[in-house]
């Protein structure tokens, strides 16, 4: 369950680095609601649809299932530490609010719900090529990005730019870590 829940936190830190950024003067408690089931839901079905994308193709793949993982897991990873390292502190929130990415707005907010849960998908077809089921781990991985995100829109303006970049790369480097594991398992297993 800890590998689990770890790979939820780090999933959700790019829904997080959304909702925390959120520079919205009048964010009412039931827009940061949706907007938290929003990102939870994506982050929901995209594991589950990935994996349903793995096991089309899992009987041609079995050889190599555990380089696969670890190659998704280390590639999704890997971009969420290097936009870390790349990524300048976010100055507050300024007063002038033009400009800003408002997640009241449904279609504005259905894009970018699909978008921070793109890495879901290939973190479901990694679970999938392995063998391990989806629907705890995608469950798992909806609840804790709500959850994170809710307290993102909530203190994002106090928090959110102090934190994102080190969440972002403590949530890759734990994908890293969690591919090496399922590698350095089925390595061992010929042992």
């Amino acid at each position: 369950m800890l590998p689990t829940l770890l790979i939820a936190l780090a999933l959700s830190m790019d829904a997080f680095s959304v909702a925390s950024g959120v520079c919205v003067s009048k964010l009412s408690l039931a827009h940061a609601l949706r907007a938290s089931l929003s990102f939870g839901l994506f982050q929901f079905a995209m594991p589950v649809a990935g994996w349903l994308l793995g096991e089309t193709f899992r009987a041609y793949i079995q050889g190599l299932d555990h380089w696969i993982a670890f190659g998704l897991l280390a590639i999704v990873g890997g971009r969420m530490v290097a936009e870390a390292i790349g990524r300048r502190e976010p100055a507050a929130c300024p007063d002038d609010e033009k400009g800003k990415t408002d997640i009241r707005d449904p279609k504005t907010l259905l894009v970018l719900s699909v978008a921070t849960s793109i890495d879901a998908l290939a973190v479901g077809l990694s679970y999938s090529v392995v063998g391990t089921p989806i629907l705890e781990p995608a469950a798992v991985i909806g609840i804790v990005t709500f959850v994170v995100c809710l307290v993102g829109t909530e203190f994002g303006k106090r928090i959110g730019a102090r934190f994102e970049r080190w969440a972002s790369l403590a949530g890759g480097l734990v994908l890293i870590g969690i591919g090496a594991r399922i590698l350095i398992e089925h390595l061992s297993e010929g042992i």
